[in-house]
């Protein structure tokens, strides 16, 4: 007889014992005589068949009815015959009595003890093709519904892509319904993206790196890995792959149905993202933003950081910087057929290789940042290291096509060097920083800790008394600036820039003695005030700071 096998191969089936309790079963009387320790094995599909050789019809999985025709008669005979059904894998052995045996031979029984095969006899006479149908159709109707939980699961993870969720929310819906941490890694195994069910049980990026990060080429036993599919040339082109990995409880068929139907939502993402780059550099950067904004403790952020890729040597302190990107181009550079953030990030991680010292970097395309962090050796290296980080992200800004001719260039803002608490507070303190440096004079670099009050007053700019503190300090100097030549306001804060200082402020302006004098005479005429007065000097130079954040 020929072996009836399903219409689809996804994995699944009803146990053993759930066979023996169908009606067409139970009426034959059931009774296990070996292997009942093992009654919860799957059953993948049925076969009846009375010859001698029907292991080598089956593929591991069946339960096998038979009345024993095919068996034999002598013992060596009722042994092999076990022992090549074992082998082969099958769920079950269940002999009906009567046209062949009045009990179970010793050796079958035996046999099937010593393999572990769950043998089972009947006492009464069933129809095999009752049995066959009823067992077909629980499994025909247990695959539908793992198909109908996979298809929900789909459901959930398309929705969340398009109400704008990404990849982690992604990774999020299919551990919880596993119950265990999920992974996103490129094809040569780098991880991408992780979520875990509840971090107080088991930290995900742990997970990775004690059972995944060193298994690459061998997964964990139980592991359930899924290919992302590429779009590139070539039915067999792999972009990711999702990784499933049991920790917390056994994944069931229906995970790897659901992480399959999951990647092929992904697979949209990620031809939309166009590069694994940007991915990595998108997951440094929420890594950075998360531990900037206190969502990782600071004890815990090594390890991570160190799955991430960035490992520091020795006890140096950690240095904060962040470029923002004027908001023209952070805007232009989206997910693009050019590679947007992606070709950003490599060209800048090139530019940095030649810095010298370990460097973690991501991207934040909302906010329009690149936070950086740096391993130094002491903290004397901050300068010199601020400047090569400065160079480098500026020339990879170039090399991306970000930078347009006459357009605002970057800004780029190095925080106080330190510990890992210290660098959170610091990538916190450049992020807003930078923001708020928008329109001062360019520079390679700012020191964050040096722009505290422009930080203040861009705070305060939604706020009315802000703006009217800047029209009662310069207002009549803005009026004039507007009306007439030239204007006076340059003037003026270059005077305060160079604290005072006639001769070099002349300089600097390029203008005779006698034509600045005039002109501060001028300017303090329209204030009605004293130029040297120490109160008047810090108010004008508060205002002409403040302006820029008044509309």
């Amino acid at each position: 007889m020929n072996s009836t096998s399903p219409e689809f191969s996804s994995p699944g089936g009803i146990t053993v014992q759930r066979a023996l309790e169908l009606p067409g079963l139970r009426s034959g009387l059931p009774e296990v005589v070996a292997g009942g320790e093992r009654l919860q094995r799957t059953v993948r599909w049925v076969h009846a068949g009375e010859v001698p050789n029907i292991a080598s019809l089956l593929k591991g999985g069946e339960l096998l009815l038979t009345t024993g025709y095919g068996i034999g008669t002598r013992p060596a005979e009722q042994r092999a015959f076990v022992r090549k059904l074992a082998e082969r894998g099958i769920a079950a052995l269940v002999i009906e009595l009567g046209q062949r045996f009045a009990r179970l031979p010793a050796a079958l029984v035996e046999t099937a003890r010593s393999a572990g095969l769950p043998l089972v006899q009947l006492h009464r006479e069933v129809p095999f093709v009752t049995v066959t149908e009823e067992i077909h159709t629980e499994i025909v109707n247990g695959h539908y519904a793992l198909l109908q939980r996979a298809e929900e699961v789909h459901r959930r993870c398309t929705e969340a892509l398009l109400g704008g969720g990404g990849v982690p929310q992604v990774l999020r819906i299919l551990a919880e319904f596993s119950g265990n941490p999920v992974f996103l890694e490129t094809v040569d195994g780098q991880l991408l993206y992780a979520a875990g069910v509840d971090a107080d049980v088991a930290d995900p990026l742990q997970v990775w790196e004690g059972m995944r990060g060193t298994h690459k080429d061998e997964p964990p036993g139980g592991a359930v890995l899924v290919d992302v599919p590429g779009g590139g040339p070539g039915a067999g082109s792999v972009r990711a792959r999702l990784v499933l990995l049991p920790v917390s409880a056994t994944l069931a068929p229906v995970h790897r149905i659901a992480a399959e139907r999951a990647a092929g939502s992904l697979a949209v993402v990620l031809m939309q993202a166009r590069q694994e780059e940007e991915l990595a550099a998108r997951g440094r950067g929420d890594f950075l933003t998360d531990l900037a904004e206190g969502r990782i403790k600071p004890e815990d952020a090594p390890a991570q950081a160190r799955v991430l890729g960035f490992k520091p040597t020795g006890q140096g302190p950690l240095l904060p910087v962040v470029m923002r990107l004027p908001e023209a181009a952070a805007g232009s550079v989206g997910l693009s057929p050019g590679g947007g953030w992606a070709v950003l990030a490599r060209a800048v991680s090139e530019e940095l290789a030649s810095v010298g010292v370990p460097v973690l970097l991501g991207v934040r395309p909302v906010e329009g940042r690149v936070p950086l962090l740096l391993g130094l050796r002491s903290d004397s290296e901050r300068t010199a290291v601020a400047d090569r980080v400065a160079a480098a992200l500026r020339a990879g800004v170039e090399r991306a096509g970000m930078q347009r001719a006459g357009a605002q260039p970057p800004v780029v803002v190095v925080g106080g060097a330190g510990g890992w608490a210290a660098a959170a507070a610091g990538l916190r303190h450049a992020a807003e920083t930078a923001t708020a440096a928008q329109g001062l004079t360019d520079r390679p670099w700012y020191d964050a800790r040096r722009l505290d009050i422009d930080l203040l007053l861009w705070r305060l700019r939604d706020h009315p008394d802000l703006a009217a503190f800047v029209e009662r300090a310069i207002g009549p100097l803005q009026d004039h600036d507007k009306r007439s030549k030239p204007p006076l306001l340059p003037t003026l804060q270059t005077y305060l820039a160079h604290a005072g200082r006639k001769a070099e402020t002349a300089r600097e302006l390029h203008l005779n003695r006698q034509t600045l004098y005039n002109r501060l005479a001028r300017i303090g005429e329209l204030l009605g005030t004293d130029l040297d007065d120490p109160q008047t000097v810090l108010a004008l130079s508060l205002a002409l700071r403040a302006r820029r954040h008044v509309p």
